[in-house]
Order: structure tokens, then C-alpha cells, then sequence
């Protein structure tokens, strides 16, 4: 059976995972924390559930109260380090598109650039001082 990451929830939930073992209500607590809304048992026992049938965590009773601690298996940290790989690559690829470099110094720029209209082409700028320093070089 192929493990299919298709939420925020599940994609934290090995995240979170994969820094220390955790109960499930500490998951869900952290979980709240980090996606800034109420999470319910529903969102997080099945997907601890289907993680243990595919032997990618383990769970252990622990405390008083035997509450469980699931702790990720080798088969578990190796899914989520070819998850952030595949992540890491997914991101570097929305990155990239918004990179442009600098006309005058060439440093790389990411989101809003200073542009100009320079002889008739759009050029892109870290900072309004390339901008001027290219300005005086064409003239």
C-alpha cells in the first residue's frame, strides 16, 4: 500500500515525528500550534494508525495513564527523508521561477525587484543603487 501525504496534518504529523517520539495528544497539540487551528482525534489516530500498519512508526505504552508513544521505525525515517527530498525539490522549483538577478551587481533576487526602463527594456535591481550605478555606466 503506497502512503499518500496529501495533507498538512499528515505532512506535520511526520514532521513533528521525526524530531522525538510523541503521544497522540501532544501531536495534536503541536499540530494546533503549527497549522493555527483545531485539530481533532479524527485528523490524527488513523493516519498513527496507518503509519503502524506499514511499519514506519512503532507504538509503545508508556506512563501511568499507558499512554501510547509513537516513535518512527527506520522504514518511517526513511520515508520522510525521500519526503523532504521530494519536498525540498518542489520548493526549489516554485523558488526559482521568482529568482531574477540583478542588472548591475548580479546578485540573485527573490519576489519584488527594482525595475527600470532602460532603452527600452525592463531591467531588474536589487536596490535603487544599482539602479543608478547601471544608469550612469550606460550613459
Amino acid at each position: 500500500m503506497a502512503l499518500r501525504i496529501n495533507s498538512m496534518v499528515k505532512f506535520y504529523t511526520l514532521l513533528l515525528l521525526s524530531e522525538q517520539p510523541k503521544h497522540g495528544y501532544e501531536l495534536m497539540k503541536e499540530l494546533e500550534e503549527k497549522l493555527d487551528r483545531k485539530i481533532s482525534p479524527s485528523q490524527v489516530y488513523p493516519f498513527l494508525s496507518t503509519l503502524a500498519g506499514n511499519n514506519m512508526v512503532d507504538a509503545k505504552k508508556k506512563g501511568e495513564r499507558d499512554k501510547k508513544t509513537y516513535n518512527l521505525t527506520r522504514k518511517g525515517r526513511e520515508f520522510v527523508d525521500v519526503m523532504l527530498a521530494r519536498f525540498g525539490e518542489l520548493a526549489q522549483s516554485a523558488v526559482s521561477q521568482k529568482i531574477t538577478e540583478c542588472a548591475n551587481c548580479a546578485c540573485r533576487i527573490y519576489g519584488n525587484a527594482h525595475s527600470q526602463m532602460i532603452k527600452g527594456k525592463k531591467a531588474h535591481f536589487c536596490c535603487k543603487y544599482c539602479a543608478g550605478s547601471f544608469r550612469s555606466r550606460m550613459k
